[in-house]
């Protein structure tokens, strides 16, 4: 492909799959494969591409980083798996299962993008199925899980070829924020349990030693991420810093475990390894299955319809992370494709009694933010304050994605390598620690960034002096916030219980029952204007959604319409927006951008690893507009308004340079700091005591007389520029 076919989006406008809205569920039955036909169809010109675009160093620093994000937690639900299995399950069966799905979707599949792997979901259930059958019969467990494995292929088959995967599209971030908090609280569950184990027999110094090499692991990982987002050193330290922050951490604190000294009293526990190629314990790799008992094969049944309502929901929300609104994205996406040849894995895997594979949720958009290109712009801000009358800031824009297969291809190529005698010695040699650390790692990114925590609570808890006026949730009843946050904890709450219980097995279905709770209960407990502030569609962009059929109607959007069209009534021209309210066909370009400014706050996925498994944590795709209208002089006047005062200034913001520096001009004796990558109008102490004085005083009314006299100057919003929570507006 040129350059110029790169660059242009797809045609999705004129895509032929599409389904009237009267056309349901009995519609897609009838019309098998269609779904399938049209991921093929619209992927396939890209092959070729997909090939060429992999010869880059972004290409390269990104296998090498998803091989350690993969690698790492696969061989932490490992120990999980085989501390709960009595083990059954080892380091070779997790790289078998990771190298498989790895080399089949890199070929294979139409979203490359998306890893798939060893899960912990994958682990939770595959113990609570050894729970259940040692109940009768122990020695029944290797065969019970090929018919499992062999009943769940069946099942993504079907549900691919009868095009099910388009309801995929409804998944809003009600349930996929719910969805995000739960995987990254059973992760810190898991390094918690795995650490308990490390104090078995008494060994006291062995346990502290071990928690405390796996809270520095973590910690490490997160200040070399954190390098990335800062200004010090060259830009090329902090990138290979930020790039290799796994490798550079895992050898690190390996080689600490192995020092000598006071540390030789401490036994720390290494990974278990076993035979190169061959299973843990003494099995051939393909059991006799055939001889389970009949009763058996349909006992499977449903654990298997179980395993594919999980993957249904689990892998195909790693295939949305990957392709979020974050990244600007070119190539088409194929989820009916994808889900039937996961539903080849799940043969393979299941035969083999191996984990079966599938997409991994918060290491799926860390390969995409891996392989993207981040452009830092500086901009000045210059300032009235005699002590530092300019500040230079950097703003992270990313600019292309490198859509490719070679690193998912080359990840599965090392995990095979892994798998050989050498390595598995060198795998001998990490302390069970850092996979605790690991847990803690990815769980802990899915926690602090998730938009429940980091964005709607800390709306409600903050002081309300400090509220960004120009938060769409200003707009909303600080109760609703709450009815709001009462379901998703709720679900939330509900899903961790069960999943440490016995009853664990079910815990697909309460995951996937937050699906049609948005979309049948929640209409009628919130207006319109509410669900569309506080909740969005997880898959919005029209690349990707043509592989589900295009954008759905919001049930609360239909339900209006209906009302509208029972009384008579003149719909208001505009449709639902990721900002919250209606978008209107009057609205100024300005206050549009600081909706959809905000927007990234609000309508965060929750579960894309942020400043620990990313390498940006404030950044926004270049093509969003406004990015544009920051570079190119579209903001002009922004008002920070402090609403429990009287007093109000305006701050002129010059254009900016089309050498990449914008020029900021503050009057009033304020300057905008900037916390993470994000500015923030502040008001200094000077300015504080100027105001206070008659002569500000007597500004500000004169200032409230000309509003009063023009009061069409009321309408503009009140602003803060931020592209961050963590920043301050102080009024």
């Amino acid at each position: 492909m040129t350059q110029l076919q790169r660059e242009k989006s797809v045609d999705v406008r004129n895509d032929p799959y599409k389904w009237r809205d009267n056309q349901g569920f009995g519609s897609r039955l009838l019309r098998p494969c269609r779904g399938m036909y049209h991921d093929v169809r619209r992927r396939l010109p890209y092959y070729w591409s997909d090939l060429k675009d992999g010869m880059a160093y972004r290409v390269f620093a990104g296998t090498i980083r998803i091989y350690f994000v993969n690698l790492l937690p696969a061989l932490a639900f490992q120990l999980d798996m085989q501390y709960n299995t009595n083990g059954f399950f080892g380091v070779n069966e997790a790289l078998l299962s990771s190298a498989i799905a790895a080399i089949v979707f890199s070929v294979f599949s139409c979203q490359p993008l998306t890893v798939v792997g060893v899960t912990g979901l994958i682990s939770l259930f595959n113990y609570t199925i050894y729970d259940i059958i040692k109940l009768y019969d122990v020695t029944l467990y290797p065969r019970f899980l090929v018919w499992v494995g062999i009943w769940s292929a069946i099942f993504h088959w079907a549900t691919a070829i009868l095009n099910l995967c388009d309801y995929m599209r409804t998944i809003t971030d009600f349930s996929s924020q719910t969805f995000g908090l739960y995987v990254g609280t059973v992760y810190v569950i898991k390094g918690c349990e795995e650490l308990s184990i490390n104090f078995h027999d008494s060994q006291i110094t062995n346990g502290f030693a071990s928690a405390l090499v796996a809270i520095l692991y973590f910690l490490t990982v997160y200040l070399l991420e954190q390098i990335g987002q800062t200004t010090y050193a060259r830009g090329w330290i902090r990138t290979v810093l930020s790039d290799y922050a796994y490798p550079l951490a895992t050898i690190w604190w390996t080689g600490f475990t192995h020092f000598p000294g006071n540390l030789a009293y401490v036994n720390f526990e290494y990974l278990p390894t076993s035979r190169a190629f061959y299973p843990t314990i003494n099995r051939p790799w393909v059991v006799e299955f055939w001889s389970l008992p009949v009763k058996w094969v349909f006992v499977a049944i449903p654990f298997g319809f179980l395993m594919t309502l999980l993957f249904y929901y689990d892998h195909n929300v790693s295939s949305l992370t990957a392709q979020s609104r974050n990244f600007p994205l070119k190539k088409p996406a194929g989820f009916h494709w994808d889900f039937f040849l996961l539903g080849c894995t799940c043969l393979v895997g299941g035969i083999l009694s191996i984990p079966l594979p599938n997409g991994l949720v918060p290491q799926a958009p860390v390969h995409t933010d891996s392989l993207t290109y981040y452009k830092d712009e500086p901009y000045i801000i210059e300032t009235k304050d005699e002590f530092e009358p300019v500040i230079i800031r950097t703003q992270s824009v990313a600019e292309r994605v490198a859509e490719q297969r070679i690193s998912h291809f080359l990840m599965g190529l090392a995990l095979v390598g892994t798998m050989t005698g050498p390595l598995l010695t060198v795998l001998s040699l990490l302390p069970r620690a850092i996979m605790s650390g690991v847990f803690f790692t990815v769980g802990m990114g899915s926690i602090m960034t998730n938009p429940i925590l980091t964005h709607k609570l800390a709306f409600l808890l903050r002081d309300p002096k400090f509220q960004r006026p120009s938060d769409p949730l200003n707009s909303i009843p600080r109760r609703q916030i709450w009815h709001y946050l009462f379901w998703q904890l709720l679900g939330f709450a509900t899903t961790v219980a069960i999943s440490q219980t016995i009853a664990a097995i079910g815990f697909p279905v309460l995951i996937v029952a937050l699906i049609p709770l948005r979309w049948k209960l929640l209409p009628h407990l919130f207006t319109r204007h509410e669900l569309e502030v506080m909740d969005s569609l997880t898959a919005t962009s029209d690349v990707v959604l043509a592989s589900l059929s295009g954008k759905p109607k919001m049930p609360e959007a239909r339900m209006e319409e209906n009302k509208d069209h029972a009384s008579g009534n003149d719909l208001e021209p505009g449709f639902a927006g990721l900002g919250g309210g209606m978008i209107r066909d009057n609205e100024t370009d300005y206050k549009r951008q600081e909706r959809e400014r905000n927007s990234r706050l609000l309508h965060g996925l929750g579960y894309d690893g942020g400043a620990i498994t990313r390498r940006r944590s404030s950044v926004v795709s270049a093509d969003k507009p406004e990015i544009k209208s920051r570079g190119s002089g579209g903001l002009a006047v922004i008002r920070n308004r402090k609403r429990s005062g009287s007093q109000n200034l305006d701050h002129d913001v010059q254009p900016v340079s089309r050498s990449g520096a914008s020029s900021m001009t503050e009057k009033g004796g304020t300057d905008m700091p900037q916390v993470g990558g994000s500015i923030a109008i502040t008001r200094r102490k000077s300015s504080v005591r100027e105001d206070q004085s008659e002569h500000g005083r007597e500004r500000i009314r004169k200032m409230e007389r000309i509003r009063q006299t023009q009061p069409h100057q009321q309408d503009e919003e009140d602003a803060v520029i931020e592209d961050s929570d963590d920043t301050r507006s102080v009024g």
